[in-house]
């Protein structure tokens, strides 16, 4: 069955040779057992070659929808493919929510874990972090259950879809709440130096949009769980008087409420609606994680190279993600901040403003998003893995024949490597 020929950005078109969308976890193993060569596409919000093959490309969309809580347990168990604006109401009308969701509700639960997306705020982690259990087919078609526990599990959640096609995932849930959201305009970048761990923390979830053109940052994202209303200036920024857009020029309608109107979890935690098109719609994305403990060195670093990446810049955001132990995940191990870019959609001028960001953070150990545009090279990635050599001779444990392994997953883990 034929499936998307190019990503959702539409700057990768893929080589596979066959294209599969099955409609049972039966009919899947068949597949996987009789290919060569095979990678997964979720909802094709990657930005880079991480799904792409010249082998089999195997859709999980089409995979039978499952929503299975366990109210004991506080958790659920999702279908791979399933997109988090799918679960996420039937979650809330049980009385249970995830801990957090990325910017977007129209990527899979799936996709998004294998790369390490997150949302934002201090004291929350990645998505892959909710994750209890994984279920996957693996090369030679079997089905196999990874539970929380297991040796190999922090090895098999953020895994770049190497391991297997993963079919199941059983996540933690926590109690359903409410948010509220305003959005402040103007933040002063020295206020943002002198305050910035006061300001990130000021809520549930905090982002911070800045244009990289002045010395204000533009608008400031602000999620909390009850309280007083906000106040009207903050840190030398102003309260928005109406609803904004993230990205200049486009219609708030399709960002989620604001204005401090109360509403579920689910509906103030992503900055954009699942029925419109999320951020701008015609862009390309970079993002790198540096230690929180490094943020204001880093902020400065890149301020000092803006007129060399603003140009091509539709807004970039800035977020932090909380620690984890997850061998491939961008925040193992530390606290981060996250660097994110929206560029226009021009591959060129990108590819020599992502130089100039990396070149801008090397002094920071930063760790690029698995699934958007990068350029560092895979020996400098691995560097900052300490975990590196486990994942790979993981690798070789659930795929020596090198199935799951596109040149992309080759390239930084090729065998005999460091």
């Amino acid at each position: 069955m034929t499936v998307a020929a190019t990503n959702w950005a539409g700057n990768i078109t893929f080589s596979a040779e066959g294209f599969h969308q099955p409609c049972s976890v039966a009919e899947l193993r068949r597949i996987v057992a009789g290919s060569r060569s095979l990678r997964v596409l979720g909802t094709g919000h990657s930005f880079n070659a991480i799904a792409d093959t010249t082998g089999d490309l195997v859709s999980v969309a089409g995979l039978p929808r499952a929503v299975e809580l366990d109210e004991r347990a506080g958790t659920v168990t999702v279908s791979a493919g399933m997109r988090y604006g799918e679960l996420v109401e039937v979650l809330d009308r049980a009385g249970f929510a995830l801990p957090n969701l990325g910017s977007l509700p129209h990527i899979s639960v799936a996709g998004a874990c294998a790369t390490g997306t997150h949302g934002s705020g201090v004291a929350n982690g990645s998505l892959a972090t909710a994750v209890r259990a994984v279920e996957l087919v693996t090369a030679d078609g079997d089905l196999v259950t990874i539970d929380r526990g297991a040796a190999e599990f922090p090895g098999s959640v953020v895994a770049l879809g190497a391991l297997g096609v993963v079919t199941r995932l059983t996540l933690d849930t926590v109690p359903a709440f409410e948010l509220r959201q305003w959005v402040y305009e103007g933040l002063p970048t020295a206020a943002l130096r002198e305050r910035f761990e006061e300001i990130l923390a000021a809520g549930y979830s905090v982002s911070l949009f800045t244009s990289w053109r002045t010395d204000r940052i533009d608008q400031v994202w602000v999620k909390r769980q009850g309280g007083p209303d906000a106040p009207a200036s903050w840190h030398g920024a102003v309260l928005a008087d109406g609803p904004r857009h993230p990205v200049p020029g486009q219609p708030p309608e399709s960002c989620t409420q604001q204005l401090g109107v109360p509403g579920r979890w689910y509906a103030r935690l992503p900055h954009f609606r699942l029925d419109f098109t999320p951020s701008s719609g015609d862009e390309l994305q970079s993002e790198y994680f540096v230690a929180r403990t490094d943020a204001v060195r880093a902020f400065d670093a890149l301020d000092a190279v803006r007129e060399r990446i603003s140009p091509v810049l539709q807004i970039g955001e800035i977020r932090t993600v909380a620690a984890d132990g997850l061998w491939l995940s961008p925040a193992y191990e530390r606290d981060c901040v996250a660097f994110h870019f929206t560029w226009h959609p021009d591959a060129v001028a990108v590819a020599e403003a992502v130089r100039t960001v990396e070149e801008a953070l090397s002094p920071f150990d930063a760790r690029p998003h698995w699934g958007k545009v990068f350029s560092t090279a895979p020996e400098v990635v691995r560097e900052s893995y300490p975990r590196w050599d486990d994942f790979r001779r993981l690798l070789g444990e659930f795929d020596p024949a090198g199935k799951f392994r596109n040149e992309f997953v080759a390239r930084h883990f090729r065998a005999g490597q460091r």
